[in-house]
């Protein structure tokens, strides 16, 4: 694959909705009341989901789980040698999502597969080890706060290649998988999440994905330690996907839409959503 191989991402859609308190165990949430209304009042933010294996057109990372070990070692040591997305130019992307009203945007630093699309001393597997050699973080983190949006940083504690590293079965699934049963990433994942909060100013929201919610709070209270004023969405509040809730939710919440029919990126056979139909989706 040559390095003049132009890559597309999935974006998503994300929007927020308030609901009635309702009574139901949920996880530790120390956001500020306040700044929890400041995220509920933004009501439509951008998410922009990629990573390294757009290169292969298929799902983000959960190809990983239960594959080959040929397949595994193409995905962990051949596809950051060819990752060169050439078009990527996120001051476009910023001034489009600011004229299409939207006013915060979620970038995905780290997803399950554990590649790292920032600048961080923690793993090799990151962005700055590729051809194209930048920090595309930091560059969708200045571009989208240039144009007066709120920056989200998306962050998953589940790592599929530290896990690899560590000679341990691919999962999502296995105990060992989980941060809070595997102690040495249970202490990476919260020094990532202490770069990411301190290399690019102040982020305003964060993400947390994984299967595991202890895993989630362990990385969340970083973030509140270095930001009080940070809102923890997953991880904190109820963020549904793909639908909207038909019934009172914790407030807020934050409902998650994908422009095409899946999370990942899909080359051919997919079918976008028009202009009217993501208006649908916000008066609902």
């Amino acid at each position: 694959m040559n390095k003049t191989l132009k890559y597309k991402i999935i974006v998503l859609l994300l929007f927020v909705g308030l609901g009635q308190l309702a009574a139901q165990e949920k996880p530790l949430n120390l956001n500020r009341p306040e700044r929890e209304q400041w995220f509920a009042g933004l009501g439509f933010g951008m998410f922009i989901h990629w990573s390294l294996d757009v290169q292969l057109g298929m799902v983000i990372s959960h190809s990983l789980v239960g594959a080959s070990d040929d397949y595994v070692n193409r995905y962990f040591n051949e596809l950051p040698t060819t990752f060169y997305p050439e078009s990527f130019n996120p001051a476009v992307w910023a001034k489009a999502a600011r004229m299409a009203g939207i006013k915060y945007v979620v970038f995905t630093t780290k997803h399950h597969n554990g590649f790292c699309m920032y600048d961080t001393k923690t793993t090799d597997f990151n962005i700055m080890n590729t051809p194209y050699g930048k920090d595309i973080t930091k560059e969708v983190v200045d571009a989208f706060r240039k144009e007066g949006l709120a920056i989200g940083l998306y962050f998953s504690p589940d790592d599929f290649h530290y896990l690899y590293k560590q000679g341990r079965f691919i999962s999502r699934t296995r105990p060992e998988s989980f941060a809070s049963n595997n102690e040495p990433l249970k202490s990476y994942v919260k020094e990532q999440m202490q770069e990411l909060m301190t290399q690019y100013g102040k982020i305003d929201i964060v993400f947390l994905d994984g299967m595991e919610q202890s895993g989630k709070t362990a990385v969340a209270k970083v973030c509140w330690e270095v930001n009080p004023d940070v809102v923890v969405t997953r991880g904190a509040i109820e963020t549904p996907e793909q639908e909207t809730p038909n019934k009172p939710l914790p407030s807020p919440w934050e409902a998650c839409y994908t422009f095409g029919d899946q999370w990942q990126y899909r080359p051919t056979n997919e079918d976008y959503k028009s202009a009217n139909d993501v208006i649908q989706k916000l008066i609902e």
